[in-house]
């Protein structure tokens, strides 16, 4: 491999190396210090550029797009503050456990603690967020330093899918000169042929990584499948997942081989889909567990994913007197209320098919009482929409509207957690994603963009006036990602979930410091990134809009204005009404 200086070798390595080890998109963002990572990336003719203007914005594009395909995509920044944007999303992908891979250029060791301009001290810049961290050595045209290099690209890459799954961070310090400009004698012509191997690399990756799956051990199969025997109340709880659907037809399995409800996040990959054609899969929980008088509880509970959406399920769960078992491949305990008894360390798929085989029991009387209450819920819930249109029924609305199929993303706060309570389960192909490893509001609509970038399913983006405000840089994507999506604006006219705390009784502040009406006409903006933009005021006008904008290969945004504390008042009054229906 031949290159005009030890920088740009060096660049062309590393994306060479990223390359054979699998990576195929990264996003790249101007900037001087990182130009030989820059031009070797825009080089490569195997990994797919998307270019962003925006650090925050690529770095959550970037996440979308890996949650999205389950493999890692790389994010390229300049020194200084441009790595420090990348920081939110690095903390988000290490709690929702999307691989990730961050490359921060810096300027050379001997500049830092110097008063050097655009230098700051990027050595483990994202601390503990990250599943592993190198400062790479200033490029050097040695075989051994290359050799090094190409490992340390291979290993990078294959620890963001290591268990669990994550952000990694190499920061890769140049000096100048930064562009491809000749320097004498820098690439000794007799490199390549001197050290092929450091030069040229090996026919694939330079070092292959066989990634295993966390199975189960014997004694613990006999254990879990004996207790579901003996069960007459199994319950199964699928939380929100980092791949979505790589447990659907597992815990379906499952569920109907142990007669056992599933209760199911709606990002958890199993409430819509193929799981609810032979699994009792509920949707309706976040109202009946909380209103119904002498609810049964369950004798045993196997628990999945992360922590569900519904602070009614984990309220009921921490209550429960029973035997819970967490399953988590990476041994991490995701169980915030401390009531769980048992956590078995393996992959759930896995798991929970080892255990379909396994187990034969009839409950029928308890997965009875689950589809009853189902039935009686959505179709209470159904009626009720006749009367009272608000923010939860857009979000009934579209869960039933999505075309199959769908990438469906939504936002934090409240398109979430009405998701939860009133997106019914249906076997359509609808991957609902949301980033709920930390739960913020910014990198919303990029995080949903990176998610439409990695296939041809229709984008569904789901978002609050907060949230598209505090991302609105992330639209430019839209034009130079070249990706579609339907987006539904429910713009409340401020934070509308703060009307769920107690400080909603103590006016002020709470007006003015909570719930910050900003009074913001979002129209504009579809002229300024060019799309359709569409008002509407009522279900029917929504229903018809969103249908019409589903189905088309162009971007559209709907915006539905809504008053939050009436939301608030309408979700009370229908929890209350909607309990009494349910037998």
């Amino acid at each position: 491999m031949t290159a005009p200086n030890r920088n740009t070798l060096w660049g062309r390595i590393l994306a060479e190396e990223l390359a054979a080890a699998g990576l195929d998109a990264v996003c790249l963002s101007p900037g001087s210090r990182s130009t030989p990572l820059t031009v070797a990336f825009a080089e490569h003719p195997d990994i797919e550029v998307y270019s962003h203007l925006d650090e925050r914005s690529s770095a959550f594009f970037a996440l979308g797009r890996a949650r999205r395909t389950g493999a890692p995509t790389a994010i390229v920044c300049t020194s200084g503050t441009a790595a420090a944007n990348f920081h939110p999303a690095v903390l988000e992908a290490s709690e929702a456990r999307v691989p990730l891979l961050v490359l921060t250029a810096d300027r050379p060791p001997e500049l830092r603690d110097s008063g050097a301009n655009q230098t700051t001290d990027q050595t483990k810049l994202y601390g503990d967020a990250v599943r592993w961290h190198q400062t790479l050595p200033e490029p050097a045209v040695e075989a051994r330093t290359l050799r090094s290099l190409r490992t340390t690209a291979s290993r990078a890459y294959r620890e963001t899918l290591a268990v669990p799954p994550g952000p990694v961070h190499l920061n890769v310090p140049f000096a100048k000169p930064l562009e491809p400009t000749p320097v004498p004698g820098d690439v000794p012509e007799s490199f390549e042929e001197e050290s092929p191997l450091a030069a040229g690399g090996r026919d694939g990756p330079f070092v292959h990584t066989a990634p295993g799956r966390v199975h189960p051990a014997p004694d613990t199969l006999a254990s879990l499948s004996g207790a579901l025997d003996t069960a007459t109340r199994p319950l199964i709880v699928c939380g929100p997942a980092e791949q979505p659907a790589s447990t659907q037809a597992p815990v379906a399995r499952l569920g109907a081989a142990a007669d056992a409800p599933i209760l199911a996040d709606p990002l958890s990959g199993v409430r819509f889909g193929s799981a609810t054609e032979s699994a009792t899969v509920c949707g309706g929980y976040d109202s009946y567990l909380d209103g119904v008088d002498d609810w049964p509880e369950p004798d045993l509970v196997i628990r999945t994913g992360a922590s569900p959406t519904s602070k009614t399920l984990r309220r009921y769960l921490a209550a429960v007197d029973a035997r819970q078992i967490v399953v988590d491949p990476a041994g991490g305990w995701r169980e915030a209320e401390f009531t769980a008894s048992d956590l078995v360390v393996a992959d759930p798929a896995v798991l929970f098919d080892e255990l379909a085989d396994r187990v034969s029991a009839t409950h029928s009387a308890w997965r009875a009482r689950f589809d009853r209450a189902e039935d009686d819920y959505w179709a209470s819930v159904t009626a009720a929409f006749d009367d009272e249109y608000f923010e939860g029924a857009i979000l009934h609305d579209i869960a039933r509207l999505c075309p199959d199929p769908t990438t469906l993303f939504v936002s934090n706060s409240m398109p979430v957690r009405d998701l939860d309570r009133f997106g019914q389960p249906r076997s359509g192909r609808v991957t609902a994603l949301g980033n709920r490893g930390v739960s913020g509001i910014d990198g919303i609509t990029s995080t949903a963009l990176g998610a439409g970038s990695a296939t041809d399913d229709p984008l569904v983006l789901v978002t609050g006036d907060i949230a598209y405000y505090h991302d609105m840089n992330g639209l430019l994507a839209l034009d130079r990602c070249q990706v579609d999506a339907t987006i539904v604006l429910i713009n409340n006219d401020g934070g509308g979930i703060f009307h769920k705390l107690p400080i909603a009784d103590f006016d002020p502040p709470f007006s003015s410091q909570f719930e910050t009406p900003h009074d913001l006409d979002f129209e504009p903006t579809g002229d300024l990134y060019a799309f359709e933009y569409r008002r509407v005021d009522d279900r029917s006008a929504f229903r018809e809009q969103f249908e019409a904008a589903a189905g088309n290969e162009s971007t559209t945004l709907i915006e539905v204005q809504t008053d939050s504390e009436r939301s608030h008042q309408v979700r009370e009054r229908l929890h209350e009404r909607i309990c009494a229906d349910v037998v």
